[in-house]
């Protein structure tokens, strides 16, 4: 099925013509891992007990015709709401004042005034034409600064063998973004992976680092 999903997605092309771009030397920052640096879903949530996860708003749908995600948790002491994205079977924690939808294939999770934006997929790494995370990761970036002159991605290597991509300058009709993806190899079955891309503007790129490292740590996939 997912094999399928990633055929129809077009995104096979726009990877390979990067591939040569970066992968030699592979781009990379000193390994570690994220850190929220004393943040936690609070910071970024609204206080509405979770009632913003009651509606779709179509104009930021994942597709033609988004349908509500599954809710399997609000945690109002914790500022957060647990969201299993049932096309892709992938669990994540959102801030309170969230909202979250999904299509076929892909999840979407957005704060209320939009300027936060999530999307999660699954990766057929051998269907992309590379070997696995690392390759897809280089493959990505060089891609996107091909196609977007301007833009500048780095990427990092975490501690627990996930990859970290970071793209600045990222345009936009509202004004310059930051895009991290984070890149996550199925254990045991490195040909299958997931992605996880959270924008924010520019100007919030530290405060949107933190939150991905929220993000990373209640990521669950069901390989």
């Amino acid at each position: 099925m997912y094999n399928r999903r990633q055929k129809e997605s077009g995104r096979r092309p726009f990877l390979l013509a990067g591939l040569a771009l970066v992968f030699t030397p592979f781009r990379a920052l000193a390994d570690g891992d994220l850190d929220p640096g004393g943040l936690t879903f609070k910071d970024f949530a609204a206080r509405d007990r979770g009632s913003s996860f009651d509606k779709v708003d179509p104009m930021i749908g994942a597709g033609a015709q988004p349908t509500q995600s599954q809710v399997l948790e609000i945690n109002n002491n914790g500022g957060f709401a647990r969201i299993r994205f049932n096309s892709i079977k992938v669990e994540v924690a959102m801030p309170l004042g969230w909202q979250a939808n999904e299509d076929w294939e892909r999840g979407v999770g957005f704060s209320e005034d939009k300027r936060y934006r999530l999307i999660l997929w699954r990766v057929d790494f051998a269907y992309e034409g590379v070997t696995g995370a690392e390759q897809y990761a280089a493959a990505k970036a060089g891609a996107i600064q091909s196609h977007r002159p301007g833009v500048k991605a780095q990427a990092r290597k975490l501690s627990d063998g996930t990859f970290l991509l970071v793209y600045e300058n990222v345009p936009d009709k509202d004004g310059q973004r930051t895009v991290f993806d984070l890149v996550v190899s199925q254990p045991g079955q490195p040909k299958q992976g997931a992605l996880m891309t959270l924008g924010v503007p520019a100007s919030d790129a530290d405060r949107g680092l933190k939150l991905m490292a929220l993000l990373k740590r209640s990521l669950r996939v069901d390989w």
